[in-house]
């Protein structure tokens, strides 16, 4: 039984808990060992290290007098240094009064400022490398289309009569060349609708013409996690064959028929293995970013297009997955600033704003689906928790590095007193925020 089938036949909302909780703690573990290990080698040092809020269930003292514990709250974490009074840092000042110099200089407030920001700023840039470091392997795991249209592996297809083979190179489509990938998906995209198209291949040393589907049709690469279509059990290799009687050639063709309904139910008729099916699903308004970061927003049911075959991968060499790794992380990045951005200036829904139940439902959606998309969706999660730590909110990381440039410009921190006034404003910030993502789960289904 692979990972997919064990969630699937335990799948419920406690297991979709569990994959909450089992991404999270990873993240937070990621997060905090950042502020940590970066505090240890400039010199500060860690009294706490917990995975967790509440009553400790586990704990253990290390030889550098750090407690390392897990509480029953498995919902954060965090590190409690020396001269701190509580686990959000706020500063113990009768207890640093009692210290000498040099305690002191092991303590948050009395380390060089530079030792500071770079503890700070440790747990954001660690949820960063943990992301980039599952986007490579995944990258190096999965490879790259080979540069030449070649077909890999064909995908199960209705369609009567001799087409495509394992090994076929792609010459042409309908007599528009194709010498490489990218050419071939242009082309691809150009093709009108058709039930079959003439390909002009390169097989076994020999030039021939074969008729095939559509180059794009109506096969089902993907399913969108708690999408209409996901929650109705389509999966992707299905090939849709209408939609609402109405016969579909081309992947493309199913978006104005979906859309055109304005939310309305719609009919789909696929074909899976040998078998048709029907299905009756109900689209969902949504908001679809485009190459350009912005959105288009339209009806839809959760399908993404899959190509007629797999093309054939080559493995990636050297430094070649760290540099995919970074370009995706850097397009994660770029798409959550945009989509924030777009929601609190009221041109995306902000229902686009998960809370704590809408991401366990996408965790167990996505343990479901199989490992891959799980450590994805734990990549993509890591990446948006370091994001939004950076914001300058007091009570967050980016909070602490504003203050730190603060007093590096005039030579002075805050008051403690400025400072108990800001971090109040910043808890106010933080739980709002949680709270209206949280009514999204709940208001916006």
């Amino acid at each position: 039984m692979d990972f997919s089938s064990l969630v699937a036949s335990t799948g419920n909302a406690a297991w979709s808990i569990a994959f909450f909780l089992i991404a999270l703690s990873l993240i937070v573990a990621i997060h905090e060992y950042g502020h940590y290990i970066v505090g240890r080698w400039t010199g500060i040092h860690a009294e706490v290290f917990s995975l967790g809020f509440g009553p400790v269930i586990y704990s253990r003292v290390d030889k550098r007098g750090t407690r390392w514990q897990i509480a029953a709250i498995p919902l954060g974490g965090y590190v409690k240094f020396l001269g701190d009074k509580d686990a959000a840092s706020a500063p113990d000042s009768e207890a640093l009064r009692e210290m000498t110099a040099e305690e002191r200089r092991h303590t948050m407030t009395g380390a060089p400022l530079w030792a500071r920001a770079a503890t700070v700023a440790a747990g954001p840039v660690f949820n960063f490398i943990l992301a980039i470091a599952v986007y490579a392997v995944m990258a190096a795991m999965t490879g790259v289309v080979e540069e030449k249209p070649v077909v890999g592996q064909l995908r199960p297809y209705p369609f009567d009569g001799p087409s495509l083979q394992v090994g076929d190179e792609i010459l042409a489509i309908n007599g528009k060349p194709t010498p490489d990938f990218a050419a071939y998906a242009t082309v691809s995209d150009q093709t009108p609708p058709a039930a079959s198209v003439t390909y002009h291949l390169l097989r076994d040393g020999a030039e021939i013409d074969v008729q095939g589907p559509h180059p794009l049709p109506p096969l089902v690469g993907g399913v969108a996690l708690r999408s209409p279509a996901f929650e109705a059990g389509i999966k992707p290799g299905d090939v849709v064959l209408s939609i609402d009687g109405t016969k579909v050639d081309r992947f493309n063709d199913m978006i104005p028929l979906i859309s055109g309904k304005n939310g309305a139910a719609v009919d789909v008729k696929l074909w899976r293995d040998g078998t048709v099916m029907d299905f009756a699903l109900t689209p969902k308004l949504q908001d679809l970013p485009k190459n350009d970061l912005s959105f288009e927003t339209r009806y839809v049911i959760g399908l993404s297009n899959g190509l007629l075959f797999e093309p054939k991968l080559r493995a990636l060499h050297g430094l070649e997955p760290l540099t995919a790794a970074l370009n995706q992380a850097w397009y994660g990045v770029k798409m959550t600033g945009v989509s924030l951005y777009s929601m609190v200036a009221g041109q995306i829904s902000s229902c686009n704003l998960s809370g704590a139940i809408g991401m366990a439902k996408i965790a167990g959606d996505a343990a479901t689906s199989g490992f891959e998309t799980f450590m994805m969706m734990i990549a993509g999660l890591s990446l948006g928790i370091g994001l939004l730590n950076l914001f300058p909110i007091p009570m967050l990381d980016g909070g602490h590095l504003v203050f730190y440039a603060f007093e590096a410009v005039t030579g002075k921190a805050p008051s403690e007193g400025f400072l108990r006034v800001v971090m109040a404003g910043g808890m106010i910030i933080v739980l709002s925020f949680m709270l209206f993502a949280l009514s999204n789960d709940i208001l916006c289904g």
